[in-house]
């Protein structure tokens, strides 16, 4: 590399990093490709640069096309038309087409970290070859009979029974719904199916990818469990416990591979994985790697909701398809079930594996959430709008032009009631922490004046000031509290909330919730590094919670965050009434923004099967 190709490399790299369009990580690491490059070159240095920092925003890759001839971010760097880039990459022996072994990858138009075309086509590859699979040993005659014991006769399709049908007879199935829309009760309900005329007994896993997560798929499916009374030998089959998706894998300390993966496989029949859409790509090329080819796999999700904070966006990839399927597996569904479903010439084998959710039990489908909801989650505008603007508060409640120190006060008044509470004489953890149950503060951001972190000390202040509390930040009777980071060893999950509470002798305690439903109680020493105060959480932690009342708050300006997956993830938290706090522009900011993703997998999954390229050995 010459010194004046050293200079201008170095010279754009810095007028990146100065402009915020690339990290410091992102400019070593193309400052580490050049270097070892026979020929650097600035669209070499741009190229690798911008693939680096496009997995940090939770692209999988880089779509040249969408970038090529324009400006990148606030700098003054002007990126090459796409045809003069791609044959500037491809002269590079930095740069490889799929299948070679370079650090960059160049697949059509898209430029991959050579790392994560590979998880990409591990995905697609185990994906596609899991719903291929058939099943053959099924009693047809004797899953009817289960399947018409578990759900009850319906005059009109019911999903939940066609998704459980779908488990019975195929190695993997995908469950999405919307949230209240029955997925654990489906998949426990199929679990029994399954579990009734087994050859051996099955060996059932459940695991979510947080702690927070795993924790609600075990409780969800305990009174799932409890409601349906299950003979013993069908009970005796399924798990008491679910565990994170890290901890099942096996985690190797310093090491971004796990215990189990191809050569040590997973030692289960079943596995249930539940949250789909917070799992990123890496973790799901890792999860596929170790299970077992005949295992079957069950993913619930919501493909609406908002993306994995890491890159990729596979629960939205794998439902990308037509809603149909083949006439072979619509003609089994009719014979199992009774119903007619819909039917079509499908490319993918993807299209057998997927079952949609439609009917809502956490809200009814006329009510305002309900009709909110669905405009979120079609982006439609004119339809949100309308029903902010006729809202009574009893639903759905609308502060459009509320001033920062009244938006204060009213949050603090949610709160109110519980520290009130938690200085009774005869406050109980239990009682505390269903009061804290009741109503969510969700933010867009987490920083900011309307961030999470900015309202929690605000809230704070004002219990204060109202002689509610005595410092903020400090210990306090009924402070809600968050867990920043995992705590295995006190089985504490980023994500889990508590409240504070004092016993018999006056002595404070963070109440958490186990697996089981009961809270547990820690020392405040034992965990005041790691967690919070969490009058607000922003919509990501959030994610996955049930509140009575939920009050979305967003920012005054618009920003990149803004999306009507996050709208539509932050209004469906709620089960009775939903305030929004946001402005008429910012409301129509947020819904007409999307999450995208540079990706090829759903291309990969249900459009271009046979252009993936097979992936061999282990996933790093």
């Amino acid at each position: 590399m010459t010194a004046r190709h050293v200079a201008s490399v170095d010279a754009l790299l810095r007028e990146l990093r100065a402009s915020e369009a690339i990290g410091e990580l992102d400019a070593q690491f193309a400052a580490f490709i050049c270097r070892n490059a026979m020929q650097a070159t600035e669209p070499l240095a741009l190229a690798a640069a911008l693939t680096s920092h496009a997995t940090s925003e939770g692209h999988v890759c880089i779509d040249l096309a969408r970038v090529a001839g324009k400006a990148v971010g606030e700098s003054t760097v002007q990126a090459p038309k796409l045809a003069a880039w791609r044959t500037e990459l491809e002269s590079s022996d930095a740069v490889g087409l799929p299948g070679e072994w370079k650090p960059l990858v160049l697949d059509g138009d898209r430029l991959y970290l050579r790392r994560y075309w590979q998880y990409e086509c591990a995905v697609a590859e185990q994906l596609l070859a899991r719903a291929a699979q058939r099943i053959d040993a099924v009693d047809l005659k004797a899953v009817r009979a289960a399947l018409d014991r578990w759900f009850p006769a319906s005059e009109h399709i019911d999903w939940q029974k066609l998704a459980a049908a779908l488990v019975v007879t195929r190695p993997l199935t995908i469950i999405s719904g919307g949230p209240g829309t029955g997925k654990t009760t489906t998949v426990m309900r199929a679990l029994a199916v399954l579990a009734e005329t087994p050859t051996k007994p099955l060996r059932i896993a459940l695991t979510a990818p947080t702690g927070k997560a795993a924790a609600r798929l075990q409780e969800a499916l305990r009174h799932a469990r409890a409601a349906l009374a299950l003979p013993a030998h069908i009970d005796a089959q399924l798990p008491q416990e679910a565990s994170t998706l890290h901890r099942l894998l096996g985690t190797v300390p310093g090491s971004t591979r796990f215990r189990h993966d191809r050569t040590r496989p997973l030692p289960l029949d079943v596995l249930v994985v539940d949250e789909a859409s917070m799992i990123d790509l890496a973790l799901m090329a890792k999860l596929l790697d170790a299970l077992p080819p005949h295992a079957r796999l069950i993913v619930l999700g919501d493909k609406d909701q908002l993306a994995s904070v890491e890159a990729g966006a596979v629960m939205h990839s794998m439902c990308a398809g037509p809603d149909a399927y083949t006439s072979e597996t619509a003609a089994l569904l009719r014979k199992l079930t009774g119903y007619e479903v819909p039917a079509a010439e499908v490319i993918s084998p993807l299209a057998d594996a997927v079952a949609m959710l439609r009917q809502r039990y956490r809200f009814a489908s006329g009510s305002a959430i309900a009709a909110l909801a669905d405009a979120a989650r079609e982006g439609d505008v004119a339809t949100a709008l309308r029903v902010l603007g006729e809202s009574d508060g009893t639903e759905v409640a609308w502060h459009a032009a509320s001033e920062y120190a009244a938006v204060v006060a009213a949050l603090t008044d949610r709160y109110e009631p519980l520290v009130r509470a938690a200085h009774r004489a005869d406050a109980t953890p239990e009682a505390l922490y269903a009061l804290l149950r009741e109503h969510g503060v969700l933010c867009a951001h987490r920083a900011g004046p309307y961030g999470a972190e900015t309202l929690n000390r605000a809230v704070e202040l004002e219990l204060r000031r109202r002689g509610l509390i005595d410092e903020p930040g400090t210990w306090y009777r009924g402070r809600p509290v968050m867990i920043r980071r995992n705590d295995y060893a006190a089985r504490l999950y980023n994500g889990d909330v508590g409240v504070v509470c004092a016993d018999a002798d006056g002595r404070l305690g963070v109440y958490f919730p186990d697996a089981a439903g009961r809270l547990r109680r820690y020392a405040t020493a034992r965990i005041s590094a790691s967690c919070e105060s969490a009058f607000a959480v922003t919509v990501h932690k959030a994610q996955g919670s049930e509140y009575g009342a939920v009050d979305f708050v967003l920012p005054a300006q618009s920003s990149k965050i803004l999306t009507r997956e996050l709208f539509y993830t932050a209004v469906t938290r709620a089960s009775a009434r939903v305030g929004v706090w946001g402005s008429a522009d910012i409301v129509r900011a947020s819904l007409t923004g999307s999450v995208t993703r540079d990706s090829a997998l759903a291309n990969r999954l249900w459009f271009k099967p046979e252009a993936n390229t097979p992936v061999q050995g282990t996933l790093f």
